[in-house]
Order: C-alpha cells, then structure tokens, then sequence
C-alpha cells in the first residue's frame, strides 16, 4: 500500500490473506481519487500448516491464471512466493521485496524466491549482497 501512487492509472489487483483490507484499499483509491483496484483474499496459512498451505496454492494459482498479470509485486510470504511462482510459468514479470518485518535477516521465502524473481529487493541494507538481494530504498 505505501507503493500504490506508483501504479496510479494502472489496472492493479490487490491480493492478501486479511479479507478486511478490502475496505481500506477501495477507500484509500477513492480518497485519491482514483477508481478501486481489485482485490482477491487467500487462506492464511504457513509452513506449520500443510493443508491450508496447499488450499492456498491453489487459490493463489486460479488467481494468477484468472487475472494473468503482467507484473507481480510482492513483499513476501508464502501467498507472494506462490503468486510470483506462477506468474513466471505465465510470463509476468517479477518483483520480490522482502518485508520490513524481515530486519535482521531473510524471510524464509525471500531466501527461496531468489533465483525466481526478476528483481530481488531488501529494505535492509545491511541484508543486501551483491549476488541479491539489492538494496535500493526503503518504503517504511
């Protein structure tokens, strides 16, 4: 969200596992004066959780192939990683950002993605390497 006057006029799917944000989303483009961006919300799971992790999937895969993006922007976990994933087999560009929450060292998906996405990004400098992720700013 701190992104979004990037993609202003651009057709922008939101996607998140709290449903609730849906309100803020269209209330915040209509506060800018913008139409609402779509949003779509996927089960919340982690990797502790194999059978809502696997719903997710696919719910992030029929997503994918029903909006077929041109450009995945994601700041991680495992609905980003799956959404990235598949946007590759389709041929969007990629964009992995691993999250604020992430200060000390790599999410467990930002490590995973790495030879995924076509842009790796931190908002750490300090986790940055030359072989990725890169640093260039933070969006905090």
């Amino acid at each position: 969200m701190r992104m979004r006057k990037v993609w202003d006029g651009l057709h922008v799917t939101y996607l998140s596992t709290e449903p609730g944000l849906a309100d803020i989303v269209k209330t915040m483009a209509r506060n800018e004066g913008n139409p609402p961006p779509k949003f779509s919300s996927v089960t919340d799971a982690n990797l502790s959780e194999k059978l809502r992790l696997m719903r997710q999937l696919f719910e992030v895969f029929f997503l994918v192939l029903r909006h077929r993006p041109d450009v995945i922007i994601t700041t991680g976990a495992a609905p980003g990683y799956f959404a990235l994933r598949f946007g590759k087999l389709f041929g969007a560009r990629t964009i992995w950002i691993d999250s604020m929450a992430n200060a000390e060292k790599l999410s467990r998906s930002g490590q995973e993605v790495r030879k995924y996405a076509d842009l790796w990004l931190t908002q750490w400098e300090h986790l940055a390497r030359p072989e990725g992720p890169h640093f260039m700013g933070a969006v905090l």
